[in-house]
């Protein structure tokens, strides 16, 4: 696993972390200054999030992803409902991805713009996405890279975008609504089929999905030989190359998913 915070100064509003039988990437989100709204902030709710799942998917095994993430999402919120308004448009969020190995199976989800790629041997990756909000955002992008941060226009444009969130037509995120689990993409294969597997949040995904440096066979087969740390260490010079604001990136690269852990 590695993560790189977007510049100097910044919190890392990314979370991963692993257990034997599972792997959960968190992509925390909000804007910036509306402590008003919630006193935790983005990072906190990214790592809670992400630690409630971690412990929830290592120890319940007779329960589907998305019954996790909501009860997870629940809790969460419960956790920050009486000091925090938990239910404005922008107050923290969250992109999902989780990796579980049981009885021979790897179940997959994927809530949001986190990416999640299946190395099937002998075969091409799956590339399991959630394209709701990369649709949506698309038509706000150039509004927003127009706008100076921090603007009253660049918070107008951001609220506007947030409130397609959780809606019928919209795209769907971990934030106060237990029932947005119930829209993540999710899927189960032969964990024997499988060479291996890797989360990446969106500002890591950009290797492929954003700046073409490489498509996915090359992405995991530069994992399996520098590992994570060289995809983030290109994602940074292409950033650098297209004066494009970086972002968090982080990657999770999971191997070994045959072997039993239960």
């Amino acid at each position: 696993m590695t993560t790189a915070v977007a510049g100097t100064g910044r919190v890392n509003e990314d979370f991963t972390g692993a257990v034997p039988t599972a792997a959960v990437l968190i992509d925390g989100a909000g804007i910036p200054g509306a402590e008003s709204i919630c006193r935790h902030g983005v990072a906190w709710y990214a790592t809670r999030l992400g630690g409630r799942l971690l412990g929830l998917v290592s120890l319940v095994r007779d329960r589907s992803l998305p019954a996790l993430l909501a009860e997870a999402i629940e809790q969460v919120t419960d956790d920050h409902r009486d000091t925090c308004d938990v239910a404005d448009p922008v107050s923290p969020s969250a992109t999902v991805a989780i990796l579980r190995v049981a009885d021979g199976l790897v179940d997959h989800l994927v809530l949001g713009d986190s990416v999640l790629v299946l190395d099937r041997a002998g075969d091409t990756p799956l590339v399991v996405t959630d394209p709701r909000e990369v649709v949506i955002s698309r038509s706000y992008r150039s509004a927003i890279e127009a706008t100076v941060a921090g603007s009253d226009e660049y918070h107008r444009l951001l609220r506007e975008l947030r409130a397609n969130r959780n809606q019928p037509g919209g795209f769907w995120v971990a934030k106060d609504d237990p029932r947005a689990a119930e829209q993540a993409i999710t899927g189960s294969c032969p964990a024997a089929g499988l060479a291996g597997a890797v989360l990446l949040s969106n500002g890591a995904s950009r290797i492929v999905d954003r700046f073409a440096l490489a498509d996915w066979p090359e992405v995991l087969t530069v994992l399996a030989s520098s590992g994570p740390a060289e995809i983030i260490r290109r994602v940074r010079q292409a950033e650098a190359r297209h004066a494009v604001p970086a972002d968090d990136a982080t990657i999770a690269y999971c191997t070994d998913l045959g072997i039993s852990r239960w």
